[in-house]
């Protein structure tokens, strides 16, 4: 007997091991897994990681401005003749040799540059927070793909199932017309009439199904996943009152959203690379220091007539004082990106303002949206209860029983819809709060 158990075990546990993924038991997603699987795959979000890491390199590029150079140079030289100097009375008396050969080490230490160094390396720190501020703002974008698609599943199998449900009234209905034709009760018009809008509800589910599936196909692409992978979500469809005022939004927009982050910082960043094109009106003022080998053969050993090796130091100071101009154009033209970035971020303000109005809005409008149509399922389905029963009693014609059915299916589906856009626009002023994540 045992031998027998174990038998049925191992079949049972093959058969189950090996049927298709399609009809094995899919595990539900739920909206924190989705979002999850989202950020990790997202190609979005590697981009921006990206141009944070090619900022932090810009950042750490501009701060070796502050450190010393070192250069090396290597040279030969070989000239048409011994250098040689006429001494009267003596003849030519040799110099040097034909064959010359030059290393130089060199060190050199900026003292001053107007400013410039400075203010490039600020500017790329800058640049460095906004790219991470950006990395954020990607991320928030996908949040809301994540949510909105999510939320739609959810709505386009509210109204399957809706369709599901007036199918079986239908069904029920055209049942009992039937029977009131076959015994003569009614005419043959009034059952074809109950077989048109059964057969026109069928027609409804296979649309309503096949928007279930392409709203899944939509999630898999979101999550980066196979197209026809399977997907199941956990239904998180409720109504959460929003406690918060437009002035509440607005100001937490004003605190939180990552794109006015990134205008400020960027005008502020334009603002340093004025003073970069400004530190060019000033001199700049090196520490030099060089260490220099000579000498006639490659091992630059020195020659009979110069030491083999000599050093120098000294402090350099350059200025480019008449470039015809060229100085003031640029910091003209960085003056001109500067306040560009300033209204741009004035502009961005008012875009912010009127999404957050948007949002809140339709948020409102949907929330009053379910309230009307819980009122109206509840009358819809007491008028179709009653309908149906006047219809059994041969009181009422069919045609109130299928009208009272599609007004009943219409309000479900309005609550169905209604929710969803609550919850789509509820993400939606998260994300124009900059607060999604929350």
């Amino acid at each position: 007997m045992t031998i027998k158990i174990r038998c049925i075990l191992a079949v049972t546990f093959a058969v189950l091991f090996f049927l298709p993924v399609s009809i094995r038991a899919v595990q539900p997603l739920t909206l924190e897994e989705s979002i999850s699987i989202a950020l990790k795959s997202s190609l979005v979000i590697h981009i921006a990681k990206e141009g944070a890491r090619g900022a932090e390199a810009r950042k750490r590029e501009a701060m070796t401005g502050f450190l010393p150079r070192l250069s090396t140079s290597y040279s030969y030289t070989r000239l048409n003749e011994e250098p040689s100097f006429y001494f009267p009375g003596s003849g030519n008396m040799m110099t040097g040799t034909i064959n010359n050969y030059n290393w130089v080490i060199e060190a050199r230490q900026p003292l001053f540059a107007g400013g410039g160094i400075l203010a490039n390396y600020q500017a790329s720190k800058i640049a460095e927070d906004a790219a991470l501020i950006e990395e954020t703002a990607k991320s928030q974008d996908v949040v809301q793909d994540v949510k909105i698609t999510y939320y739609n599943i959810l709505r386009m199998q509210r109204l399957r199932d809706t369709s599901r449900q007036a199918i079986g009234m239908l069904a029920a209905h055209r049942d009992v017309a039937q029977n009131f034709y076959q015994v003569g009760l009614i005419p043959k018009n009034d059952l074809l009439q109950a077989e048109v809008e059964l057969a026109n509800g069928k027609q409804a589910l296979v649309r309503a199904q096949n928007a279930v599936e392409l709203a899944k196909a939509r999630l898999n692409t979101v999550l980066k996943r196979e197209l026809l992978l399977p997907v199941e979500v956990v239904d998180v469809l409720d109504y959460k009152p929003l406690n918060q005022s437009f002035q509440d939004c607005l100001e937490i927009a004003r605190q939180h959203r990552p794109e006015l982050k990134i205008s400020a910082l960027k005008a502020e960043q334009a603002g340093y690379v004025v003073r970069a094109a400004q530190s060019e009106f000033f001199p700049s003022v090196n520490f030099v220091g060089q260490y220099a080998r000579f000498g006639d053969t490659p091992s630059v050993s020195g020659t009979e007539y110069k030491n083999m090796e000599s050093w120098q130091v000294m402090a350099l100071a350059s200025w480019n004082f008449w470039e015809w101009g060229k100085t003031k154009f640029r910091v003209d033209a960085g003056r001109a990106m500067e306040n560009q970035a300033i209204d741009q971020t004035k502009e961005l303000n008012d875009q912010i303002a009127l999404e957050i109005k948007n949002a809140y809005l339709l948020l409102q409008e949907a929330e009053s949206q379910i309230a009307v149509s819980q009122k109206v399922i509840d009358q819809a389905e007491e008028n179709f209860r009653i309908s149906e029963a006047r219809y059994k009693e041969r009181v009422a014609r069919s045609t109130e029983v299928l009208d009272a059915q599609t007004l009943l299916t219409r309000a479900k589906s309005e609550y169905a819809n209604a929710l969803a856009d609550y919850n789509i626009s509820y993400a939606r002023l998260q994300r124009a709060m900059g607060v999604i994540n929350r």
